[in-house]
């Protein structure tokens, strides 16, 4: 046993003694045969993969102690687009070319002791190739430490500084060191990346704890040999992996696979010599960005002469896109941006001068300019706006989108802020407010990107804040808050609690709005530094001296900076005591609302809610809508992670019937992140606060004469304060206010004679001018919908990128002629009403609107160089051209429309959906290699069945994919001869596994077509309607219902009930027997007897009916008797004339038609009739088509000022299906209610069957929705609901249908209804209000 430890003992010794730190000899060179290689695509083996492959020699020798040099011998790159692992790579002979003097250009570094310091390069080396040495320097970094064979610790690579796990392990028969280090990408101090379009989302951390969308690894295997004074590294490997999924990594995951390969050949004497260049230091071991983040990833561009390729592209994108949109114009658009990124502001001047006075060029030019996202576009759009070549809604449009698509750098912050301060813009006080909106976005952006930035630079802002409250300058005040709450940076909270109320400030001397928009500048800093607002904002809500709004919305900041479950329950404490119902209102809905949010983000404060919520009375939730209310609502699907969120507040004032703000929001997860969509706030403060003063705040009158009040209030607007804004609005895209509007009662004063004044009429007098002239419209916009990128380094030195594109371009063409019989007179100001009525107008009008839309999602290598990815690619293309005519007779009140033919084009819409792998090179742009990342016919490989059970991992075993699905579904519209067809192909992985990332991939499409079908062409299609006593002639068709007294109608309804009997006999029997379901239903109400439903019969008090002069009367409105009896029966007026057509001439009449060539009627009509002394109306719609006697016929009359009957029949002679509806006012016991009632003679089997099914969920849905369930046999043709007000807030429903009855009391209605416990309605129209309304019509 001693003599084991002593053993143990000398190894663990010699083991210390080794020098760990690699060796290279200062008078020797050391040769490494180097190979590295990045595939994306999917892990399954058969599918798809790009990729490249770098073969080299790599010299490495010493200068001096510290400082080496390395050399890249015969290097070779590979490029990789094929099945894997079948395919072959293709060398890339011409890009090796280009690059072999670059690539065997030595460099220096500095190595000690393991480490790689500064890296040296001449200035002739790119920094795409650099990086590829940092590829081989990053294997070479090591930090061994003598006394630990198992560590972790921080280390500095290509990608940054990440956590690092040693293993180091010694084989004494071997005679050499394995060391194992492992990098997990995903936890780094600091790490190497570039983000685009991704500034205003929000990481979503709690989304990311189970489940990742993104896992990045590395590691790292060393076979070291012990040498004179260190170690030798014989053989390093490194596997490096990304993995990503939009949803996550359990259902199947796209990856990026990274393998190096450093072996050790030999030692020359031959030293490595430097080239003769100054040597500069460019950097140290971590990845240099170069040119990748202006290149796109989904197109190659060799750029030799930027200027000429840029008029190339936008001749081509003028020319192609005027009819009609070309397919690849979205793609040619992105080229277009592309290109202008490389551009200098020289190039973008010559090219703005040469198209600038060419209408069509300026538009797409301008449309481009503010997607580059560089600085160059910003100064060039302020440059042109300052010397007058841009207009107005130009320069807004413009810098609106660049301001929010540039590189938030601190060059182009102070660009920004000159240009907000500007005089010219400072006249311009919209324009102003969007310059300093976009001012405060891009400090945001600056700090997501620097989360050190500076204070300073909002130092502008604070100074701006500060004189406009010395000042009491409120606009000023307004606009720096939003900027704060725009920019969103921690230093700005104590500027902003300055103008806070109750916190020991003046701020309560300051409006009502100011104060609000104070609190709401603290949300985007509560997503930052939620610590330092919860406080603030949880005072503000308790204290009860500062107005209800102000409490209010301090409550929606503290929930966003997510409280803990202690500042929620003293919250929940707080309000026991509170005395303003609003209040409570709102936090009770906030806190209950939030109870049931599934989103991960807000699982902590869902809890809280929960815990709070119980501290509550349940009879807040009486309260109704009058008072405030929050409302919270999301869906977040965890496998796929993805969700959606949505709120809205609605702040009320218990003076007036106004709300006093209403906000609405959206907030979307994906893939890890969150981001709030959209947001839209009005706010009603001005008006309030005039309501205030009038008699309509008068707390001691009700409802109803509160809106009166109101509404008269309103009307004498001109009396409403000058000093103060009536009310504001704005609108917030990703979390940042973009723009917000005041409306006061200059701007009333402003705008009432723009309406009513002289401008409108010559604006019609112009378009009416140039209607009969004629209108010709060619009109193409572009948009560069989404661009969103994550580019980080990988292990080889070359940049893998994550990306998401959509362009889109929509064009359209529209030619207009009017004829107007007779002209109108050249001072149509005089033209009276009785010239218009007898005006004949005649429109002819011609549009070809297109529409194509294209998205790439891509992962892969994308350099300046070289591009190997694997794609999605969608493609969307509409073409939807219409020809119409339409007439308008006023004097003869006929009117028409018809659609003429047009050339359609072979589809009018087309969609595909496809995923590839692509790999294409700068030397040979063109001659890219593209392969569908699923192969049709492709049989994965040979494995029999039995050996597919036996695999350990199926995920590893492909299996034969399936034959591609194809399939066309057509359909003939009858009558006009126009058949559509739907093409669907669809190739997927699914074969290989069913999860959601397998049905994408593949190749999917859709193509739509319409044609001309067999039979007599058409030459238009005509809807016509012709009012007043003309309608009888204008009708195709005569009109007759058949009389059931008459022989002839008594032999029509034999032979319609023969033929009825005989489809009954011909119905599928239901296979359920009564006993059965009688059985289903005891054992229904069995299941469910612990809830609301019950086998007793309740008691219901009988529905009476009013008298017919005695309710739903106005008080003080004269009651006069009704004409007709209340007992008048529907089925006596009916028999008095079964067609009212016999009797008096149709009211209107409307004819749809299809006009063919060959004369044949085809189409519809339809007759409205109306009876004045039985209060009658018929509607009879007819086909025209000769020996065709299917009708519709709906009939109803008012029997009485209480009941209403209806009756729809259809079928031949409308005698096969039937459904009548009653519905009456009456009294239910003591409280006034509303009946309707709807019974049936026959109905088409369809509407039985799907009857049928919807009745089997009525009994859950009724439990769900807190209704009472009895089962009893109501009649099987008819459904009964009634409704009665036991007071004006609450309600009770029974609805009996067949085999059972739902019933619910009192339930709690938003709002009250005006109806008094005698049935007389409390509310009159306000004679003052009727006279001011028609006294306005008049003078108009």
């Amino acid at each position: 046993m001693r003599a084991v430890v002593l053993a143990l003992t000398v190894a663990l010794v010699a083991c210390q003694q080794i020098n760990l730190v690699p060796e290279f000899a200062p008078d020797k060179t050391y040769v490494y045969n180097y190979e590295a290689l990045l595939l994306g695509g999917l892990p399954q083996e058969g599918l798809a993969r790009a990729g490249i492959k770098l073969n080299s020699k790599v010299h490495l020798s010493a200068i001096n102690e510290n400082t080496f040099l390395m050399k890249l011998m015969d290097p070779l790159i590979h490029e990789y687009a094929g099945i894997w692992p079948k395919d072959p790579f293709v060398p890339a002979t011409k890009l090796t070319s280009a690059l072999a003097a670059q690539l065997q250009i030595p460099i220096k570094f500095e190595y000690a002791n393991g480490v790689v310091g500064k890296v040296f390069a001449p200035a002739g080396v790119s920094p795409t190739v650099l990086n590829l040495h940092r590829g081989i320097l990053n294997i070479l970094q090591l930090n061994l430490k003598k006394t630990q064979n198992i560590y972790e610790l921080q280390e500095d690579g290509a990608q940054g500084v990440c956590r690092t796990h040693y293993v180091i392990s010694e084989d004494p028969k071997a005679n050499h060191i394995t060391v194992t280090k492992s990098k997990d990408l995903s936890h780094c101090q600091e790490r190497i990346m570039k983000d685009v379009g991704l500034a205003y989302t929000e990481r979503c951390a709690e989304c990311t704890e189970r489940i990742k969308s993104l896992i990045e690894t590395a590691t790292y295997n060393y076979i070291m040999k012990p040498a004179s004074a260190g170690v030798l590294i014989a053989e390093a490997t490194v596997q490096e992996v990304h993995q990503f999924s939009p949803f996550n990594e359990i259902h199947g995951a796209a990856q990026m696979e990274a393998k190096q390969t450093l072996a050790f050949v030999e030692i020359e004497k031959t030293p490595v010599v430097p080239i003769n260049a100054d040597y500069l230091a460019r950097g140290s071991l971590q990845y240099e960005f170069a040119t990748e983040i202006l290149q796109t990833p989904i197109h190659l561009m060799k750029i030799s002469d930027a200027p000429a390729q840029i008029i190339e592209v936008l001749k081509h994108l003028v020319e192609n896109n005027v009819d009609m949109v070309h397919e690849d114009a979205p793609l040619k658009f992105v080229q277009l941006i592309q290109l202008l990124r490389f551009s200098t502001m020289e190039n973008i001047e010559a090219i703005w001068a040469q198209f600038k006075d060419k209408p069509a060029y300026r538009r797409w030019l301008l449309d481009a300019l503010p997607s580059v996202g560089t600085p160059v576009i910003v100064k060039f759009i302020k440059e042109k706006f300052l010397a007058g070549e841009l207009t107005l809604p130009e320069f807004i449009q413009a810098l609106v989108v660049a301001l929010q698509m540039v590189t938030a750098d601190l060059d182009t912050i102070q660009l920004t802020a000159s240009l907000a301060m500007h005089e010219k813009i400072a006249k311009i006080p919209a324009l102003r407010e969007v310059v300093m909106l976009g001012y405060g976005s891009m400090i945001a952006k600056h700090c997501v990107a620097v989360p050190t930035c500076s204070a300073e630079l909002l130092g502008p802002i604070h100074e701006i804040a500060a004189e406009a409250t010395s000042k009491n300058n409120i606009p000023e005040i307004t606009l720096a808050l939003k900027v704060l709450g725009n920019a969103g940076h921690p230093a700005s909270l104590k500027p902003i609690m300055k103008l806070l109320p109750g916190l020991r400030t003046a701020a309560t001397s300051l409006p009502l709005s100011v104060q609000v928009d104070a609190i709401l500048a603290m949300r985007n800093i509560a997503k930052k530094e939620p610590k330092l607002v919860q406080p603030v904002a949880l005072q503000l809500v308790l204290d009860r001296a500062l107005h209800p709004e102000v409490r209010m919305v301090a409550c929606i900041v503290l929930f966003e900076a997510k409280p803990s479950v202690a500042l929620v329950s003293s919250l929940a404490g707080a309000l026991k005591t509170e005395t303003n119902m609003h209040v409570v209102s709102f936090a009770y809905s906030h806190i209950k609302s939030l109870t049931r949010i599934t989103a991960p983000d807000m699982a902590a404060v869902a809890g809280a809610a929960n815990v709070a919520i119980k501290l509550m009375s349940r009879k807040l939730d009486r309260l109704s809508f009058r008072f405030s209310r929050a409302l919270q609502w999301d869906f977040y699907h965890t496998p796929l992670m993805v969700g959606a969120a949505g709120s809205a507040y609605m702040i009320n004032d218990a003076a007036t019937i106004l709300p006093r703000a209403v906000v609405a929001k959206t907030r979307a997860y994906l893939a890890g992140a969150a981001a709030d969509v959209l947001e839209i706030g009005l706010r009603t403060e001005g008006i309030q606060e005039a309501l205030l003063k009038s008699p309509a705040a008068d707390e001691s009158v009700d409802r109803i004469t509160k809106i009166k009040r109101t509404l008269r209030a309103l009307t004498n607007w001109k009396d409403l304060p000058n000093n103060q804004p009536l009310a504001s609005a704005y609108i917030k895209l990703l979390g940042q206010e973009v723009a917000f509007v005041k409306i006061d009662k200059t701007i009333i004063e402003e705008a009432i004679p723009l309406a009513t004044g002289p401008k409108p009429r010559q604006l019609l007098k112009a378009a009416l001018k140039a209607l009969q002239e004629g209108i010709a419209l060619q009109y193409a916009k572009p948009l560069l919908a989404a661009e969103v990128r994550r580019i980080l380094p990988t292990a080889v030195g070359v940049p893998m990128e994550l990306s998401l594109y959509t362009a889109a371009v929509a064009a359209a063409r529209v030619n207009v002629q009017a004829t107007i019989t007779p002209p109108l007179p050249e001072e149509i100001e005089t033209m009276t009403l009785e010239q218009l009525k007898k005006t004949d107008v005649q429109l002819q009008a011609e549009a070809r609107p297109s529409i194509a839309l294209q998205t790439f999602a891509v992962m892969g290598v994308n350099t300046a160089l070289i591009q190997a990815a694997v794609m999605a690619r969608g493609k969307i293309r509409t073409i939807t051209p219409g020809k119409v005519t339409a007439r308008a007779d006023i004097l003869k009140g006929n009117y028409k429309v018809e659609a003429l033919p047009v050339e359609v084009p072979e589809h009018i819409a087309a969609m595909s959906f496809e995923t590839l792998a692509v790999v294409r090179n700068i030397e040979e742009p063109t001659a890219e290699r593209t392969v569908p990342l699923v192969p049709e016919l492709a049989v994965q490989n040979s494995q029999t069945p039995a050996d597919y059970l036996s695999s350990e991992n199926p995920d590893e075993v492909p299996v034969r994919a399936p034959a591609p699905f194809d399939k066309t579904l057509c359909l003939a519209v009858p009558y006009i001869e126009i058949k559509g067809c739907v093409e669907l192909h669809s190739h997927n992985a699914a074969f290989i596994r069913n999860a959601p990332l397998f049905y994408i991939i593949g190749q999917h499409s859709a193509r739509a077509t319409v044609a001309r079908a067999e039979g007599p062409a058409v030459e238009r299609l005509e809807l016509e309607v012709q009012v007043g006593p003309r309608a009888a002639e204008r009708l195709l068709k005569q009109i007759s219902l058949i009389d059931e007294e008459t022989p002839e109608g008594k032999a029509f309804l034999l032979k319609l009930r023969e033929i009825l009997e005989t489809e009954d006999k011909n119905r599928p029997v239901s296979s359920e027997s009564s006993s059965s379901r009688s059985s289903s239903s005891s054992s229904s109400s069995s299941s469910m007897s612990s809830s609301r439903v019950t086998k007793t019969a309740t008691i219901m008090e009988p529905f009476r009916k009013f008298h017919k002069d005695r309710y739903l009367a106005p008080h003080g409105a004269s009651k006069k008797v009704s004409s007709g009896s209340s007992a008048s029966s529907f089925q006596r007026i009916q028999k008095q004339a079964k067609f009212l057509g016999n009797a008096v001439p149709p009211v209107f009449a409307v004819i749809a038609r299809a006009v063919r060539v060959d004369h044949k009627l085809l189409g519809y009509q339809l007759a409205a009739y109306f009876d004045k002394p039985t209060a009658r109306v018929q509607l009879v719609v007819t086909s025209i088509a000769e020996n065709d006697n299917q009708k519709i016929c709906m009939d109803g009359a008012l029997l009485s000022k209480h009941k209403v009957t209806a009756k729809l029949a259809w079928g031949p002679e409308c005698q096969q299906y039937a459904v009548t509806a009653k519905a009456e006012a009456g009294v239910l016991g003591e409280f006034p209610a509303a009946r309707l009632e709807l019974e049936w003679e026959r109905l088409p089997i369809t509407v039985t069957t799907y009857a049928k099914k919807l009745s089997k969920h009525i009994p859950m849905a009724a439990f769900q929705a807190g209704f009472r369930l009895e089962r009893v046999m109501n009649s099987e043709k008819e459904i009964e609901l009634t409704a009665a007000l036991p007071n004006q807030r609450s309600l009770n429903v029974i609805a009996r249908i067949p085999e059972m009855t739902l019933s619910r009391m009192a339930i709690p209605l938003p709002f009250a209804i005006p109806i008094n416990q005698d049935g007389s309605l409390s509310i009159q129209i306000d004679e003052d209000i009727l006279s001011w309304i028609q006294k306005h019509i008049k003078e108009e």
